[in-house]
């Protein structure tokens, strides 16, 4: 099977094998056997966070198809890593539990979700994580993974970072609330109503669904600038110093410091931690837009482009390659760090690309 029949983008040659486990036993099971063969492999949920190359994957896909959402209790839920993730945030509505309405319309499964802290319109998946089941590859054991040890980030966290493992289950805590905050100034705007309200949940979630369609950020057959992977760059987080270097109109908002770690002797207590330089979050949209690169831009003959309804999206216009979306995205970041100074980081995973 072309594994660009399992992805979103559309792009990627053949998978050496590939298996579909559709129970958590099977899944268990499945990967450690994969894993105990020395094979390379490749976890994909819904595909639509990566970008496979044209040659393929030399290896075995685990392709992880299990699906349930369970009430442990009033405001827990445990989900399996296969379910998608839309699902879920539509059974919370439904149920009355606030916390993740502003991630509706978020393609993928629930498994890769802590992957990348998927976040969206003033929400974070770590804003509602307790924690993950993750099979961890060094152990070969089913390991409760708290939220706190994921160190989880703006589109990061630590299985992005390097720690190899299968996620088995999410468990979410939620707050049993018809209402949710209309937290970001574009959803606050589409909603009628001032930053930090409260609405109906059912309505925040409509209000995204119809924020991410009118952008191409939900997955629809009829709209080709559907065909993509979402947002392909990350916002970029900079010194604040450096911030004060681009053009005033440049868009930007103040980060958090988060708090470093301290070593200090048994029984003494941390001195106060210097002051941080303050981080400035910057939109990569507007930096590709002002660095030349407009919507429904391609290079000559290419098959990929930017999308005709927003600059963060990289498309298949029909038959584009992997080459020709790693091509483009190479060239959007030359031109942005030739204008800028900024180095657009890629929100998708290669396999087997260099982005």
């Amino acid at each position: 099977m072309m594994l660009s029949e399992l992805t979103t983008m559309r792009v990627g040659g053949p998978a050496r094998s590939i298996i579909s486990p559709t129970t958590e036993a099977q899944l268990i099971a499945e990967t450690l056997e994969v894993w105990g063969s020395g094979e390379p492999w490749l976890v994909l949920g819904g595909g639509s966070n990566v970008v496979i190359s044209d040659a393929g994957f030399d290896g075995t896909v685990i392709q992880v198809g299990t699906r349930g959402i369970e009430q442990l209790d009033d405001t827990r839920l445990r989900v399996q890593a296969g379910e998608p993730w839309d699902a879920v945030v539509a059974r919370a509505v439904a149920r009355g539990l606030a916390g993740i309405e502003a991630l509706s319309g978020i393609p993928g499964s629930t498994g890769a979700a802590p992957m990348q802290n998927i976040g969206a319109y003033g929400q974070e998946l770590s804003n509602s994580l307790v924690a993950i089941e993750l099979l961890d590859f060094d152990s070969g054991a089913v390991e409760r993974v708290a939220a706190s040890e994921l160190g989880l980030g703006y589109r990061t966290s630590a299985l992005k970072r390097g720690r190899l493992g299968l996620v088995v289950a999410v468990e979410l805590e939620l707050k049993a609330s018809g209402e949710g905050i209309a937290a970001y100034p574009q959803l606050a705007q589409a909603l009628g109503v001032h930053v930090g309200a409260a609405v109906p949940l059912a309505q925040v979630r409509d209000a995204v669904l119809a924020l991410r369609a009118s952008k191409g950020m939900v997955l629809d057959p009829a709209d080709p600038d559907s065909v993509s992977c979402g947002s392909f760059f990350t916002n970029p987080i900079v010194g604040e110093n450096f911030a004060r270097g681009l053009p005033g109109d440049a868009p930007r908002w103040l980060v958090e410091p988060q708090p470093g770690d301290v070593a200090v002797p048994l029984g003494q207590e941390p001195a106060p931690a210097p002051p941080s330089d303050d981080r400035v979050k910057l939109s990569a949209a507007w930096l590709i837009e002002r660095s030349g690169i407009g919507r429904g831009f391609a290079l000559p003959g290419s098959r990929a482009a930017i999308s005709s309804k927003h600059t963060l999206a990289i498309v298949n216009r029909g038959g584009a390659t992997a080459e020709e979306v790693a091509e483009l995205a190479r060239y959007i970041q030359s031109r942005v760090l030739s204008e800028f100074g900024v180095a657009l980081q890629p929100e998708p995973v290669p396999v087997g690309l260099e982005i």
